[in-house]
């Protein structure tokens, strides 16, 4: 009996001695893609890929196939359907194969295809975007950022979060005036909606108020920035994960961070083992004991004013920073957070508490006047993976604070009064999921966990 299978299912029924399921295949349909084909004259090879697992399955055919001789001509990257029948074979490198009674050709590949069997550069492969995704490197990429999608929405979900989808055309900003303006009318730029209109930069400030509703609540999607800035970590279109938790404070928030992270490393681990398996050997060989190291290690706490004073021993102490002036009140760069992570704590660590002349509008200030109730997660490899902060619910201290920054409070004064309708403490952070992906793949530029980055000068797809 011929039977439709994936690639995925026969791996995973030899993965988990699934005896009964794998000595009931007998004759066997797939259909996919070449990935490499190679005959000595009288036997051929096929590398096959379905799309539906990481690993490639063997088919094997001989002289007695009709159209052998056409089948060893077949490129790689053409689409083919097959039926043949599933052998057992019990060696490690391939624990089954599929004997080929019947191939048939789907697509043909023109001979200018650009991807053959050798190592393409990240560069190389920016510059065809559309045909990447058949790569390892980028097959495995965005397989994990599939997985990691569900596991923030399995995370959040589980905690009866509810999820809330937050505009992407918004009159506000959030995190600075590097936007991105929309416009219907060259002449009239406010003819449509009447006002200035933005693609938002964060869900943040939208968020909030169905905290006030729901109590836990997050927003995941789309976020715009629009920055003259061709580093690797920057791009003009981004995911943002922004949960908002009512009735908690700064600890309660560095909670469920830790909590967050540490449910997505391990989610990762167990439904993409292939592809993190690849990134260890491939990408970048610390991967897995890095990410094993921040699950099994306690995340310290360490004061934004302790953090200035190491920084400043270090300094006198020979330590070698690009940046060594260091001041109370100076924004830590990456390199001052790599240290204070991999040198002093040598683990995860929130710093908190920064000065509030660096730090948002919205973020709760504390007693001593001088600093705001926000922390950064610092991690080992990477420095800043995640900011958050309990927010300002004082709606005069508020007022004051927007007032102070030359803000439109026409445009702000919904925002202001879900402190004066029961309004109460909360907290919330935000993730960018992109650079989160960065620090779970090992791969170090964000061109390369999009499928198609959008970076200033550049928008080909």
């Amino acid at each position: 009996m011929e039977e439709f299978k994936t690639v995925r299912e026969l791996f995973e029924a030899y993965k988990y001695g699934d005896q009964l399921l794998l000595d009931s295949i007998s004759e066997i349909e797939l259909e996919g893609w070449v990935k490499t084909n190679r005959d000595n004259g009288s036997v051929g090879f096929i590398e096959f890929n379905d799309g539906t697992y990481f690993k490639n399955l063997q088919l094997v055919y001989d002289k007695s196939l009709e159209n052998y001789n056409d089948v060893t001509h077949y490129l790689t990257g053409s689409a083919i359907s097959v039926k043949g029948k599933f052998i057992l074979t019990e060696n490690g490198k391939q624990p089954f194969e599929v004997q080929v009674s019947e191939i048939q050709l789907e697509g043909f590949v023109d001979p200018s295809y650009p991807l053959q069997k050798k190592r393409h550069s990240f560069e190389y492969l920016r510059e065809i975007a559309h045909l990447r995704p058949r790569t390892n490197t980028f097959n495995a990429v965005f397989r994990l950022r599939s997985v990691l999608s569900m596991a923030i929405h399995e995370f959040f979900q589980n905690q009866g979060f509810v999820y809330v989808h937050t505009p992407i055309l918004t009159g506000i900003t959030c995190e600075g005036d590097n936007m991105f303006h929309c416009i219907t009318n060259d002449k009239d730029p406010n003819e449509y909606f009447g006002r200035t209109t933005l693609l938002s930069g964060s869900g943040q400030i939208h968020v909030e108020s169905f905290a006030m509703a729901f109590r836990d609540v997050y927003t995941f999607g789309p976020t715009f920035r629009s920055e003259k800035s061709n580093t690797k970590t920057h791009a003009s279109e981004f995911w943002m994960i922004e949960p908002e938790i009512a009735f908690a404070d700064l600890e309660d928030d560095m909670q469920l961070i830790e909590d967050c992270l540490i449910y997505c490393i391990n989610y990762c681990f167990e439904n993409a083992p292939e592809e993190m398996e690849f990134f260890d050997k491939f990408i970048d060989n610390t991967l897995k004991a890095r990410l094993n190291h921040v699950i099994n290690t306690p995340f310290r706490r360490m004061e934004y004013t302790e953090a200035i004073k190491l920084l400043q021993e270090a300094v006198k102490n020979g330590h070698k920073f690009d940046n060594k002036n260091i001041y109370w009140g100076l924004d830590l760069q990456s390199e001052h957070e790599k240290y204070i992570t991999e040198e002093v704590v040598k683990g995860p660590v929130f710093l908190i508490n920064y000065p509030k002349e660096i730090k948002s509008f919205y973020m709760r200030e504390n007693d001593d006047g001088k600093t705001v109730a926000a922390c950064d997660l610092l991690v080992p490899g990477i420095g800043e993976l995640v900011g958050g902060s309990q927010r300002e619910e004082r709606y005069d201290i508020l007022e004051k604070k927007m007032k102070d920054a030359n803000m439109n409070m026409e445009c702000y004064q919904w925002y202001l009064d879900l402190r004066r309708y029961g309004g109460c403490k909360h907290a919330g952070f935000g993730i960018g999921f992109e650079r989160l992906l960065m620090y779970l793949s090992g791969m170090e530029n964000i061109r390369d966990v999009e499928p198609f980055p959008r970076t200033y000068g550049k928008i080909d797809y």
